[in-house]
């Protein structure tokens, strides 16, 4: 009998390890996020990349999973597939208001994201250890 591949196990996992990695990496180099900011805002042929690749990776997020109720992590990488994919809508049209509202958020809370990236990515990491057999 064939089994099948969890996508959001697979989808949470690597997700949740990118967003983990994110998170140390801004806490050892504290200005890589605003350094990533300001250059993307320097370069409009890097803010559309920016977003393509957002967009790209927000759709396949959000279609490789399913939208199934009793199962809440299918329903929360789904969710995050969309917020991506709203995001990348944001960086291809508004993304001189969009950086600087990030910007002022960065200043005063950069320890605080660098820990909420961390936390978001260890909770989707070991959710989808737990879907694995």
């Amino acid at each position: 009998m064939q089994e099948t591949m969890d996508m959001t196990a697979w989808t949470s996992l690597l997700l949740g390890l990118y967003t983990l990695m994110s998170g140390i990496g801004a806490l050892r180099r504290p200005m890589i996020w605003r350094e990533v900011i300001e250059e993307t805002n320097r370069s409009p042929a890097l803010q559309q990349t920016a977003a393509i690749v957002e967009m790209l990776a927000g759709t396949a997020i959000y279609l490789a999973n399913p939208w199934v109720p009793a199962d809440v992590l299918s329903c929360i990488v789904k969710a995050i597939g969309g917020l991506m994919i709203l995001e990348a809508l944001m960086l291809a049209g508004f993304n001189d208001i969009y950086s600087n509202f990030f910007m002022r958020n960065l200043n005063h809370m950069h320890r605080g994201w660098a820990m909420f990236a961390i936390a978001q990515g260890l909770a989707l990491s070991v959710a989808a250890s737990f879907r694995f057999h």
